[in-house]
């Protein structure tokens, strides 16, 4: 078996990350200022868009899209329930109805919609679905030839991770645009900071803080004649196979951050803690409500993680980087400053880091450069699937045991069907729930 630590990315020194950054930056200020941007008079065709999962992320990543290029056109979507891509049909033809153009031998229902819709002409695909889907759908993808936008997280476990890294590298050599949906990295404010960070503002650092707290999310009453497969599906956030657990579904940005600011450098063990407290009843499916981890870089330094979902409780969602010379703050709808050696706080335009992602790709693609965010964001979603197998298990792991485990939390697609009778693994207990 091949030894994914391999895949570790070294970190990105200061004149690689504003050459790349920068051209990133000036595509996306152009696009988001001017959206008849010059980019794509490169190429004036149009280009098709296909739309797998049809959710309210879907249906917003399809909206940037169309706004993104004079020529994108929505000519395919698929989905798992007919509803749901009748709403998100219904939605995008009242921003642009003569550029979303899907006839109904392009609507695809099923399993095996992500399927129909590669086979549909399409130039570009969105791959929206809940994410323990994700790794199969972006496979696909890459092996039919297609420019990619991919939301976070990118698989549920460390098969679905090795699985995307396998895709990742592909997508390189076909010289394929893949985006990533760790809409962070692409507010210009967070990339302010985090630049200053990589060229030693703040100097050595010794931690990064992030928290995550908020409370809870919606629910789907069970109808009589749902099957349990549907139920699931319809109730995705709250079973691990589908979501990945909350901490790998939401609070994964936060810890994309904190990889960010480590120059995506992996640590190399993690310890921490978890549980049920408040989310008890069983429409919360197999999920923790609380979260709280620990990593271990190899110099010494230290991440750390906390996050909830528990109705009631105060909100926060932030991240803190403490170094030698000073420490830079983010704050999620708030400041985004330096304070020590080198006070600096952002004051420039601030950016919609949504619409940035679709900017930055289709001039990517009009442009021929290739954007590439696979190996980043695959190892920010493998921190929180490490966070989850540490809290689930309560035992210390290494980076090597997490990304080599074998642990598969969902059924292989080709068994997906109405009438599968999937439970999934039941509720963790620590100390009990064996890592695998």
């Amino acid at each position: 078996m091949m030894k994914y630590n391999q895949f570790k990315p070294q970190k990105t020194d200061r004149r690689t990350f504003l050459r790349k950054s920068s051209l990133l930056v000036a595509a996306g200020t152009l696009a988001y200022r001017q959206p008849s941007f010059a980019a794509w008079q490169v190429k004036e065709s149009v280009l098709k868009v296909g739309l797998i999962g049809c959710g309210g992320r879907g249906t917003g990543a399809a909206a940037q899209a169309l706004q993104a290029d004079p020529n994108v056109y929505i000519t395919a979507m698929g989905d798992i329930f007919e509803d749901r891509l009748e709403q998100a049909l219904n939605a995008l033809s009242q921003i642009d109805e003569k550029r979303v153009k899907v006839d109904k031998k392009h609507r695809f229902i099923g399993f095996d919609a992500y399927q129909r819709v590669l086979e549909a002409d399409v130039d570009v695909v969105l791959l929206a679905t809940p994410p323990g889907f994700r790794p199969d759908h972006l496979a696909a993808a890459v092996k039919a030839g297609k420019h990619i936008f991919c939301e976070k997280p990118v698989a549920v476990d460390a098969p679905g991770v090795r699985k995307v890294l396998d895709a990742v590298r592909q997508a390189k050599e076909q010289r394929l645009c893949l985006v990533s949906g760790f809409c962070f990295r692409y507010d210009w404010a967070n990339r302010a900071v985090f630049g200053k960070v990589l060229d030693g503002e703040i100097g050595s650092i010794n931690t990064v803080s992030t928290f995550r707290n908020g409370g809870e999310l919606w629910s789907i009453p069970r109808q009589p004649d749902w099957s349990e497969m549907t139920y699931q599906l319809r109730n995705w956030y709250y079973y691990n196979w589908l979501s990945g657990d909350f901490i790998v579904e939401q609070a994964v940005h936060s810890l994309d951050m904190m990889s960010w600011a480590m120059g995506d450098k992996m640590p190399v063990k993690a310890t921490g803690t978890g549980g049920r407290q408040v989310r008890t009843d069983e429409i919360y499916g197999n999920i923790y409500d609380h979260f709280a981890i620990e990593f271990e870089y190899e110099n010494g330094a230290r991440g750390f993680h906390f996050t909830r979902q528990q109705a009631g409780t105060s909100n926060r969602n932030s991240v803190e980087v403490l170094g030698s010379d000073g420490r830079a703050v983010v704050n999620i709808g708030g400041p985004v400053e330096i304070i020590g050696k080198n006070n600096w706080k952002y004051r420039d335009k601030k950016n919609n880091m949504y619409q940035t992602q679709h900017d930055e790709l289709f001039a990517a693609i009009r442009k021929g450069i290739v954007i590439n965010d696979g190996e980043w964001m695959a190892n920010s979603t493998m921190l929180a699937i490490w966070g989850r197998m540490v809290a689930y298990s309560g035992q210390t792991i290494t980076w090597e045991q997490a990304i080599q485990s074998e642990h598969r939390l969902g059924p292989a697609i080709e068994e997906y069907a109405w009438d599968l009778k999937w439970e999934g693994p039941g509720i963790a207990v620590p100390g009990k729930t064996k890592f695998v």
